[in-house]
Protein backbone atom coordinates (compact mmCIF):
# COMPACT_ATOMS: atom_id res chain seq x y z
CA UNK A 1 0.00 0.00 0.00
CA UNK A 2 2.48 2.60 -1.19
CA UNK A 3 -0.26 5.27 -1.30
CA UNK A 4 -0.24 5.23 2.49
CA UNK A 5 2.83 7.42 2.65
CA UNK A 6 1.02 10.30 0.91
CA UNK A 7 -1.77 10.42 3.49
CA UNK A 8 -1.83 12.85 6.38
CA UNK A 9 -0.80 11.66 9.81
CA UNK A 10 -4.40 12.15 10.96
CA UNK A 11 -5.68 9.93 8.15
CA UNK A 12 -3.06 7.24 8.80
CA UNK A 13 -3.88 7.17 12.53
CA UNK A 14 -7.59 6.82 11.69
CA UNK A 15 -6.95 4.00 9.21
CA UNK A 16 -4.93 2.16 11.86
CA UNK A 17 -7.61 2.61 14.53
CA UNK A 18 -10.26 1.32 12.12
CA UNK A 19 -8.08 -1.70 11.29
CA UNK A 20 -8.07 -0.72 7.61
CA UNK A 21 -4.28 -0.96 7.68
CA UNK A 22 -1.86 -2.39 10.20
CA UNK A 23 0.98 -0.53 11.94
CA UNK A 24 3.38 -2.95 10.22
CA UNK A 25 2.06 -2.00 6.77
CA UNK A 26 2.47 1.68 7.58
CA UNK A 27 5.98 1.21 8.91
CA UNK A 28 7.08 -0.91 5.95
CA UNK A 29 5.71 1.62 3.46
CA UNK A 30 7.71 4.42 5.06
CA UNK A 31 10.88 2.37 5.30
CA UNK A 32 10.64 1.57 1.59
CA UNK A 33 10.23 5.27 0.89
CA UNK A 34 13.28 6.03 3.04
CA UNK A 35 15.36 3.42 1.23
CA UNK A 36 14.43 4.95 -2.12
CA UNK A 37 14.76 8.67 -1.45
CA UNK A 38 16.78 9.32 1.71
CA UNK A 39 20.09 8.85 -0.15
CA UNK A 40 19.15 11.94 -2.21
CA UNK A 41 17.94 13.97 0.75
CA UNK A 42 20.00 12.84 3.76
CA UNK A 43 17.06 13.82 5.94
CA UNK A 44 17.03 10.83 8.31
CA UNK A 45 20.33 10.13 10.02
CA UNK A 46 19.41 7.39 12.50
CA UNK A 47 16.73 4.72 12.20
CA UNK A 48 15.17 2.99 15.19
CA UNK A 49 16.36 -0.64 15.34
CA UNK A 50 13.29 -2.01 17.12
CA UNK A 51 10.60 -0.19 15.11
CA UNK A 52 9.18 -3.48 13.77
CA UNK A 53 8.87 -4.83 17.30
CA UNK A 54 7.01 -1.68 18.36
CA UNK A 55 4.68 -1.98 15.35
CA UNK A 56 3.92 -5.61 16.20
CA UNK A 57 3.05 -4.61 19.77
CA UNK A 58 0.78 -1.86 18.48
CA UNK A 59 -0.98 -4.36 16.23
CA UNK A 60 -1.44 -6.76 19.15
CA UNK A 61 -2.95 -3.94 21.23
CA UNK A 62 -5.38 -3.14 18.43
CA UNK A 63 -6.42 -6.77 18.13
CA UNK A 64 -6.92 -6.96 21.89
CA UNK A 65 -8.93 -3.74 21.80
CA UNK A 66 -7.18 -1.95 24.62
CA UNK A 67 -4.47 0.62 25.30
CA UNK A 68 -4.26 1.91 21.75
CA UNK A 69 -4.12 5.67 22.19
CA UNK A 70 -4.98 8.32 19.57
CA UNK A 71 -1.65 7.84 17.75
CA UNK A 72 -1.47 4.04 17.99
CA UNK A 73 0.94 2.70 15.37
CA UNK A 74 1.64 6.09 13.77
CA UNK A 75 5.32 6.57 12.88
CA UNK A 76 6.96 9.90 13.66
CA UNK A 77 10.44 11.38 13.45
CA UNK A 78 12.39 13.59 15.83
CA UNK A 79 14.96 16.30 15.22
CA UNK A 80 18.36 15.08 16.35
CA UNK A 81 18.67 17.83 18.98
CA UNK A 82 15.77 16.32 20.97
CA UNK A 83 16.63 13.44 23.28
CA UNK A 84 15.37 9.92 22.61
CA UNK A 85 16.11 7.21 25.16
CA UNK A 86 18.45 4.47 23.92
CA UNK A 87 18.73 6.22 20.54
CA UNK A 88 21.64 8.51 19.76
CA UNK A 89 21.06 12.24 19.88
CA UNK A 90 24.04 14.09 18.43
CA UNK A 91 22.84 17.67 17.82
CA UNK A 92 25.18 17.47 14.83
CA UNK A 93 28.10 17.99 17.20
CA UNK A 94 31.28 15.87 16.82
CA UNK A 95 31.71 15.67 20.60
CA UNK A 96 28.22 14.12 20.88
CA UNK A 97 28.24 11.83 17.85
CA UNK A 98 28.00 8.73 20.04
CA UNK A 99 25.82 10.23 22.78
CA UNK A 100 22.82 8.06 23.73
CA UNK A 101 20.39 9.55 26.28
CA UNK A 102 18.96 7.46 29.07
CA UNK A 103 15.43 8.73 28.58
CA UNK A 104 13.11 10.48 26.16
CA UNK A 105 12.47 14.19 26.19
CA UNK A 106 8.99 14.73 27.73
CA UNK A 107 7.56 15.78 24.36
CA UNK A 108 8.76 12.52 22.80
CA UNK A 109 7.43 10.54 25.76
CA UNK A 110 3.97 12.08 25.34
CA UNK A 111 3.74 11.05 21.69
CA UNK A 112 4.91 7.54 22.55
CA UNK A 113 2.40 7.33 25.41
CA UNK A 114 -0.32 8.10 22.86
CA UNK A 115 0.84 5.08 20.84
CA UNK A 116 3.13 6.68 18.26
CA UNK A 117 6.27 4.86 17.12
CA UNK A 118 9.59 6.60 16.60
CA UNK A 119 10.82 5.95 13.08
CA UNK A 120 14.14 7.80 13.34
CA UNK A 121 16.07 10.99 13.96
CA UNK A 122 16.39 13.81 11.45
CA UNK A 123 19.33 16.00 10.51
CA UNK A 124 19.77 19.42 12.19
CA UNK A 125 22.14 22.31 11.84
CA UNK A 126 25.20 21.82 14.05
CA UNK A 127 24.09 22.66 17.59
CA UNK A 128 20.93 24.15 16.02
CA UNK A 129 22.94 27.28 15.31
CA UNK A 130 22.00 28.34 11.78
CA UNK A 131 19.39 28.10 9.05
CA UNK A 132 20.67 24.85 7.53
CA UNK A 133 20.54 21.14 8.19
CA UNK A 134 24.29 20.74 7.79
CA UNK A 135 26.80 19.48 10.33
CA UNK A 136 30.18 17.69 10.50
CA UNK A 137 28.62 14.48 11.83
CA UNK A 138 26.14 13.73 9.03
CA UNK A 139 26.71 16.31 6.30
CA UNK A 140 23.93 18.32 4.76
CA UNK A 141 20.29 17.71 3.94
CA UNK A 142 18.86 18.76 0.57
CA UNK A 143 15.57 20.46 -0.20
CA UNK A 144 12.95 18.11 -1.76
CA UNK A 145 11.88 20.80 -4.25
CA UNK A 146 15.40 21.51 -5.45
CA UNK A 147 18.31 19.38 -4.27
CA UNK A 148 20.67 22.30 -4.88
CA UNK A 149 18.91 24.31 -2.19
CA UNK A 150 18.81 24.25 1.58
CA UNK A 151 15.80 22.79 3.41
CA UNK A 152 16.21 25.57 5.98
CA UNK A 153 17.03 25.04 9.58
CA UNK A 154 17.77 24.19 12.07
CA UNK A 155 14.93 21.61 11.81
CA UNK A 156 15.67 21.13 8.11
CA UNK A 157 16.00 17.36 8.13
CA UNK A 158 12.62 17.06 9.82
CA UNK A 159 10.94 19.34 7.27
CA UNK A 160 12.55 17.56 4.31
CA UNK A 161 11.57 14.12 5.60
CA UNK A 162 7.94 15.14 6.10
CA UNK A 163 7.69 17.03 2.81
CA UNK A 164 9.02 14.05 0.82
CA UNK A 165 6.76 11.59 2.72
CA UNK A 166 9.60 9.76 4.42
CA UNK A 167 7.76 10.55 7.66
CA UNK A 168 4.14 11.51 8.35
CA UNK A 169 4.97 14.04 11.06
CA UNK A 170 7.41 14.84 13.84
CA UNK A 171 9.05 17.19 16.31
CA UNK A 172 11.32 20.15 15.68
CA UNK A 173 12.59 22.97 17.85
CA UNK A 174 12.58 26.74 17.36
CA UNK A 175 14.55 29.64 18.84
CA UNK A 176 14.86 31.89 15.77
CA UNK A 177 12.46 30.36 13.27
CA UNK A 178 13.94 26.86 13.27
CA UNK A 179 10.55 25.17 12.79
CA UNK A 180 8.87 27.81 10.62
CA UNK A 181 11.73 28.53 8.21
CA UNK A 182 12.26 24.88 7.15
CA UNK A 183 8.47 24.44 6.97
CA UNK A 184 8.41 27.47 4.63
CA UNK A 185 11.36 26.22 2.55
CA UNK A 186 9.90 22.70 2.24
CA UNK A 187 6.21 23.50 1.83
CA UNK A 188 4.83 21.94 5.03
CA UNK A 189 3.23 23.23 8.23
CA UNK A 190 5.00 23.83 11.53
CA UNK A 191 4.00 25.33 14.88
CA UNK A 192 6.16 27.34 17.24
CA UNK A 193 4.10 27.26 20.44
CA UNK A 194 4.30 29.67 23.36
CA UNK A 195 7.07 28.81 25.79
CA UNK A 196 5.82 26.41 28.42
CA UNK A 197 2.87 25.13 26.39
CA UNK A 198 4.80 22.06 25.16
CA UNK A 199 7.45 20.59 27.50
CA UNK A 200 10.82 21.93 26.35
CA UNK A 201 13.14 19.82 28.47
CA UNK A 202 15.42 17.25 26.90
CA UNK A 203 16.90 19.21 24.03
CA UNK A 204 20.50 20.18 23.39
CA UNK A 205 21.46 22.98 23.55
CA UNK A 206 19.16 23.09 26.56
CA UNK A 207 16.36 25.61 26.92
CA UNK A 208 17.86 27.36 29.94
CA UNK A 209 19.05 30.86 30.77
CA UNK A 210 18.02 33.38 28.11
CA UNK A 211 17.01 30.49 25.83
CA UNK A 212 14.11 29.77 28.17
CA UNK A 213 12.45 32.98 26.94
CA UNK A 214 12.00 31.75 23.40
CA UNK A 215 13.28 28.22 22.71
CA UNK A 216 10.49 25.67 22.20
CA UNK A 217 9.71 22.21 20.86
CA UNK A 218 6.82 22.01 18.44
CA UNK A 219 5.02 19.77 15.94
CA UNK A 220 5.64 19.62 12.19
CA UNK A 221 3.40 17.97 9.58
CA UNK A 222 2.02 18.21 6.07
CA UNK A 223 -1.23 19.86 7.14
CA UNK A 224 -2.75 21.95 9.90
CA UNK A 225 -5.01 19.11 11.02
CA UNK A 226 -1.90 17.07 11.83
CA UNK A 227 -0.47 19.92 13.90
CA UNK A 228 -3.75 20.13 15.80
CA UNK A 229 -3.67 16.41 16.53
CA UNK A 230 -0.05 16.41 17.71
CA UNK A 231 -0.53 19.60 19.70
CA UNK A 232 -3.44 18.12 21.63
CA UNK A 233 -1.31 15.11 22.55
CA UNK A 234 1.76 17.20 23.41
CA UNK A 235 -0.22 19.52 25.69
CA UNK A 236 -2.76 17.06 27.06
CA UNK A 237 -5.46 19.39 25.74
CA UNK A 238 -9.14 18.48 25.91
CA UNK A 239 -10.07 17.50 22.37
CA UNK A 240 -13.80 18.05 22.87
CA UNK A 241 -13.65 21.42 21.10
CA UNK A 242 -12.99 20.70 17.43
CA UNK A 243 -11.17 22.83 14.88
CA UNK A 244 -14.51 23.69 13.26
CA UNK A 245 -15.69 25.23 16.53
CA UNK A 246 -12.56 27.37 16.74
CA UNK A 247 -13.00 28.54 13.16
CA UNK A 248 -16.48 29.75 14.07
CA UNK A 249 -15.21 31.45 17.21
CA UNK A 250 -12.68 33.57 15.31
CA UNK A 251 -15.23 34.92 12.84
CA UNK A 252 -15.35 38.68 13.31
CA UNK A 253 -11.89 38.82 14.90
CA UNK A 254 -9.60 41.60 13.77
CA UNK A 255 -6.42 40.66 11.91
CA UNK A 256 -3.38 42.75 10.94
CA UNK A 257 -1.23 41.69 8.00
CA UNK A 258 2.06 43.10 6.84
CA UNK A 259 4.78 42.23 4.37
CA UNK A 260 7.39 44.79 5.45
CA UNK A 261 8.79 44.90 8.98
CA UNK A 262 11.30 47.67 8.31
CA UNK A 263 14.21 45.27 8.82
CA UNK A 264 14.27 43.14 5.66
CA UNK A 265 12.53 43.52 2.29
CA UNK A 266 10.61 40.59 0.83
CA UNK A 267 10.21 39.26 -2.69
CA UNK A 268 7.10 40.30 -4.60
CA UNK A 269 5.93 36.69 -4.66
CA UNK A 270 6.21 36.59 -0.87
CA UNK A 271 4.15 39.75 -0.52
CA UNK A 272 1.49 38.30 -2.82
CA UNK A 273 1.36 35.12 -0.72
CA UNK A 274 0.83 37.08 2.50
CA UNK A 275 -1.87 39.19 0.84
CA UNK A 276 -3.58 36.03 -0.43
CA UNK A 277 -3.60 34.58 3.09
CA UNK A 278 -5.11 37.79 4.41
CA UNK A 279 -7.75 37.62 1.67
CA UNK A 280 -8.65 34.07 2.68
CA UNK A 281 -9.36 35.28 6.20
CA UNK A 282 -11.53 38.10 4.86
CA UNK A 283 -13.58 35.55 2.94
CA UNK A 284 -13.98 33.54 6.14
CA UNK A 285 -15.54 36.47 7.98
CA UNK A 286 -12.58 38.04 9.78
CA UNK A 287 -11.88 41.79 9.75
CA UNK A 288 -8.49 42.27 8.10
CA UNK A 289 -6.34 45.35 7.52
CA UNK A 290 -2.78 45.93 6.35
CA UNK A 291 -0.99 47.33 9.39
CA UNK A 292 2.37 46.87 11.11
CA UNK A 293 1.94 46.03 14.80
CA UNK A 294 3.98 47.98 17.36
CA UNK A 295 7.42 46.72 18.40
CA UNK A 296 7.73 44.19 15.57
CA UNK A 297 10.56 46.09 13.92
CA UNK A 298 12.64 45.79 17.11
CA UNK A 299 12.35 42.02 17.36
CA UNK A 300 15.41 41.23 15.23
CA UNK A 301 17.81 43.56 17.05
CA UNK A 302 16.58 42.47 20.47
CA UNK A 303 16.93 38.82 19.47
CA UNK A 304 20.61 39.46 18.74
CA UNK A 305 21.13 41.29 22.02
CA UNK A 306 19.38 38.72 24.20
CA UNK A 307 20.06 35.35 22.57
CA UNK A 308 23.19 35.69 20.44
CA UNK A 309 25.67 35.99 23.31
CA UNK A 310 24.05 33.04 25.10
CA UNK A 311 24.84 30.94 22.01
CA UNK A 312 28.52 31.91 22.26
CA UNK A 313 28.66 30.88 25.92
CA UNK A 314 27.13 27.49 25.16
CA UNK A 315 29.39 26.84 22.17
CA UNK A 316 32.52 27.68 24.15
CA UNK A 317 31.54 25.22 26.88
CA UNK A 318 30.87 22.38 24.43
CA UNK A 319 33.85 22.93 22.10
CA UNK A 320 36.51 23.90 24.64
CA UNK A 321 39.76 22.30 23.41
CA UNK A 322 37.99 20.86 20.34
CA UNK A 323 37.32 24.00 18.32
CA UNK A 324 38.95 22.58 15.19
CA UNK A 325 36.36 19.77 15.10
CA UNK A 326 33.52 22.23 14.61
CA UNK A 327 31.80 22.75 11.28
CA UNK A 328 32.20 25.94 9.30
CA UNK A 329 29.43 28.00 10.92
CA UNK A 330 30.21 27.07 14.52
CA UNK A 331 33.93 27.57 13.91
CA UNK A 332 33.24 31.01 12.43
CA UNK A 333 30.98 31.89 15.36
CA UNK A 334 33.67 30.96 17.87
CA UNK A 335 36.41 32.78 15.98
CA UNK A 336 34.46 36.03 15.59
CA UNK A 337 32.54 36.08 18.86
CA UNK A 338 34.64 38.86 20.35
CA UNK A 339 34.98 40.97 17.22
CA UNK A 340 33.72 44.46 17.91
CA UNK A 341 32.31 45.49 21.26
CA UNK A 342 31.21 42.68 23.56
CA UNK A 343 28.01 43.77 25.36
CA UNK A 344 28.38 44.51 29.05
CA UNK A 345 26.03 43.37 31.79
CA UNK A 346 24.20 46.69 31.97
CA UNK A 347 23.60 46.68 28.22
CA UNK A 348 22.36 43.11 28.37
CA UNK A 349 19.92 43.83 31.21
CA UNK A 350 18.74 46.98 29.43
CA UNK A 351 17.92 44.96 26.31
CA UNK A 352 16.04 42.40 28.38
CA UNK A 353 14.00 45.14 30.05
CA UNK A 354 13.28 46.79 26.70
CA UNK A 355 12.07 43.45 25.38
CA UNK A 356 9.64 43.11 28.27
CA UNK A 357 8.33 46.67 27.86
CA UNK A 358 7.80 46.27 24.13
CA UNK A 359 6.23 42.86 24.57
CA UNK A 360 3.68 44.31 26.97
CA UNK A 361 2.92 47.10 24.50
CA UNK A 362 2.42 44.55 21.72
CA UNK A 363 0.21 42.31 23.85
CA UNK A 364 -1.96 45.27 24.87
CA UNK A 365 -2.36 46.17 21.19
CA UNK A 366 -3.28 42.58 20.37
CA UNK A 367 -6.24 42.67 22.75
CA UNK A 368 -8.07 44.37 19.89
CA UNK A 369 -6.16 42.71 17.03
CA UNK A 370 -5.52 39.15 18.24
CA UNK A 371 -4.22 37.66 14.99
CA UNK A 372 -1.34 38.65 12.71
CA UNK A 373 -0.38 37.47 9.22
CA UNK A 374 3.25 37.94 8.19
CA UNK A 375 5.98 36.52 5.97
CA UNK A 376 8.22 33.80 7.35
CA UNK A 377 11.18 35.54 5.73
CA UNK A 378 12.43 37.59 2.83
CA UNK A 379 12.84 34.76 0.35
CA UNK A 380 11.93 31.16 -0.39
CA UNK A 381 14.59 28.43 -0.15
CA UNK A 382 18.12 29.65 -0.83
CA UNK A 383 20.90 27.67 -2.54
CA UNK A 384 23.32 25.73 -0.35
CA UNK A 385 26.20 27.76 1.10
CA UNK A 386 24.54 31.12 0.34
CA UNK A 387 24.79 33.43 3.33
CA UNK A 388 23.52 36.65 1.77
CA UNK A 389 20.39 37.35 -0.26
CA UNK A 390 19.51 40.21 -2.58
CA UNK A 391 15.91 41.36 -2.47
CA UNK A 392 14.49 44.58 -3.84
CA UNK A 393 17.95 45.85 -4.68
CA UNK A 394 19.21 45.29 -1.11
CA UNK A 395 21.79 42.67 -0.16
CA UNK A 396 21.44 41.47 3.41
CA UNK A 397 22.80 38.57 5.45
CA UNK A 398 20.65 35.48 5.77
CA UNK A 399 19.94 35.97 9.45
CA UNK A 400 18.55 39.46 8.90
CA UNK A 401 16.43 38.10 6.05
CA UNK A 402 14.39 36.12 8.57
CA UNK A 403 13.71 38.92 11.04
CA UNK A 404 10.03 38.11 10.52
CA UNK A 405 10.44 34.79 12.32
CA UNK A 406 12.84 35.96 15.04
CA UNK A 407 10.43 38.62 16.28
CA UNK A 408 7.98 36.05 17.59
CA UNK A 409 10.66 34.22 19.57
CA UNK A 410 11.78 37.55 21.01
CA UNK A 411 8.23 38.41 22.10
CA UNK A 412 7.15 34.78 22.78
CA UNK A 413 4.05 34.57 20.62
CA UNK A 414 2.71 31.34 19.09
CA UNK A 415 3.22 31.25 15.33
CA UNK A 416 2.41 28.68 12.69
CA UNK A 417 3.81 28.44 9.18
CA UNK A 418 1.24 27.33 6.61
CA UNK A 419 1.90 26.79 2.89
CA UNK A 420 0.38 29.63 0.87
CA UNK A 421 1.92 29.75 -2.60
CA UNK A 422 4.78 28.75 -4.89
CA UNK A 423 7.30 30.78 -6.83
CA UNK A 424 7.54 30.74 -10.62
CA UNK A 425 10.35 28.18 -10.11
CA UNK A 426 8.06 25.94 -8.08
CA UNK A 427 9.56 26.69 -4.65
CA UNK A 428 7.11 26.76 -1.71
CA UNK A 429 6.20 29.96 0.11
CA UNK A 430 4.76 29.74 3.61
CA UNK A 431 3.21 32.51 5.68
CA UNK A 432 2.98 32.96 9.43
CA UNK A 433 -0.24 33.17 11.41
CA UNK A 434 0.49 34.58 14.86
CA UNK A 435 -1.58 35.04 18.01
CA UNK A 436 -1.47 36.02 21.66
CA UNK A 437 0.35 33.75 24.15
CA UNK A 438 -1.34 30.38 24.69
CA UNK A 439 -3.83 31.00 21.86
CA UNK A 440 -2.41 28.21 19.69
CA UNK A 441 -5.81 26.65 18.98
CA UNK A 442 -7.05 29.88 17.41
CA UNK A 443 -3.81 30.42 15.49
CA UNK A 444 -4.18 26.91 14.08
CA UNK A 445 -7.84 27.53 13.25
CA UNK A 446 -6.92 30.62 11.22
CA UNK A 447 -4.09 28.72 9.54
CA UNK A 448 -6.56 25.99 8.61
CA UNK A 449 -8.68 28.56 6.81
CA UNK A 450 -5.67 29.76 4.84
CA UNK A 451 -4.63 26.19 4.03
CA UNK A 452 -8.08 25.26 2.73
CA UNK A 453 -8.32 28.40 0.58
CA UNK A 454 -4.80 28.29 -0.86
CA UNK A 455 -4.23 24.57 -1.27
CA UNK A 456 -1.68 23.58 1.37
CA UNK A 457 1.10 21.02 0.89
CA UNK A 458 1.79 19.57 -2.53
CA UNK A 459 4.32 16.78 -3.18
CA UNK A 460 7.41 17.87 -5.09
CA UNK A 461 7.44 16.60 -8.66
CA UNK A 462 10.96 15.30 -7.97
CA UNK A 463 9.56 12.71 -5.54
Amino acid sequence: MSELIFQTATCIAKLIRERAVSPLEVLEAHLRRIDEFNPKLNALVTLVPDAFEKAEKAEAALVAGHGTGPLCGLPFTVKDTIETGSLRTTSGCPARKHFVPNSDAPAVARLKAAGAIILGKTNPAEMAMDYTADNPVFGRTNNPYDLRRSPGGSSGGEAAAIAACLSPCGLGSDLAGSIRIPAHFCGIAGLKPSTGRVPGEGQFPPSIGPYSLGAVIGPMGRCIEDLQLLFRVLTGSDSSGGSGDNRKRIQGWRVAWYAEDGVAPVTEETRQAVAAAAGALVEAGLIVEERLPPAIGRGHELWLKIFSRASVVQLREVYAGHETEAGSFVRWRLETADDGLVPGLDEYISAWMERDRLRMSLLNWMRDVPLLVAPVGATPAVPHDVHKVTVGGQTINEFRAFSYSQAFNTFDLPAVCVPASKTAEGLPIGVQIVGRPFAEEFVLAAAGIVEKALGGWRLSDKF
